[in-house]
């Protein structure tokens, strides 16, 4: 469960005054990724790659602070577990979102996601943990490849967002770019960039 604390005694205190009222404090960074390890293992375990990808989102985001504390309305709320956020497409032709708390046990993780996922898939309904845990928001369009995604923002989900398509196959590697979408009063352009070089380490040690 959330709890507020006060801006002040966080890092982010200037930013709260600069950008809580901002009417689009949000911010876009996008990286072309390698994600030959990733598509490579995903192969051999018979994995899902989206389901890789979120773990890895969450193993970068969970080594990093600024992820647990997060601006809503006109509080910072501190969080002490990371969830992933996918967007899953229902038996009904829509979408609906499911979060799943993230765990360093990949395995587990891969249940979690499937037993989820699957659950809100054939429910037609969202399995949220918003109000429990700090929900990282993902969002794969692998219909086609993708070179950037900037997201709408929306006052009640000032969470951050990774967006993807689909991967790209070259002759000795798989690239795929990622967008990360993130409210500044949570961090700034710095933080942003490491969890990106974090995800990319991340990403090339799954192997």
């Amino acid at each position: 469960m959330g709890q507020e604390i006060n801006p002040k005694d966080t890092t982010r205190a200037e930013a709260f005054e600069l950008w809580m009222k901002s009417p689009m404090p949000m911010v876009t960074l996008v990286k072309s990724f390698d994600v030959t390890c990733l598509y490579k293992f995903s192969r051999r375990r018979g994995m899902k790659f989206n389901m890789l990808l979120c773990w890895c989102i969450g193993k970068a985001a969970s080594q990093m602070a600024e992820f647990y504390d997060l601006p809503f309305e006109d509080k910072m709320v501190r969080f002490d577990q990371l969830a992933i956020g996918p967007v899953i497409n229902n038996c009904k032709g829509g979408i609906n979102y499911c979060d799943i708390p993230y765990i360093d046990d990949l395995q587990k993780f891969c249940q979690d996601y499937h037993d989820i996922c699957n659950k809100a898939a054939s429910q037609c309904t969202n399995l949220c943990l918003d109000s429990e845990m700090m929900v990282i928001g993902t969002s794969a369009i692998i219909q086609t490849e993708i070179d950037s995604i900037v997201n709408q923002y929306a006052k009640g989900f000032n969470n951050p967002m990774v967006m993807w398509g689909k991967y790209r196959k070259h002759w000795l590697k798989v690239t795929l770019p990622i967008s990360f979408q993130f409210h500044h009063v949570q961090m700034d352009g710095g933080q942003a960039a490491q969890f990106l070089e974090k995800l990319q380490m991340t990403i090339n040690a799954i192997a």
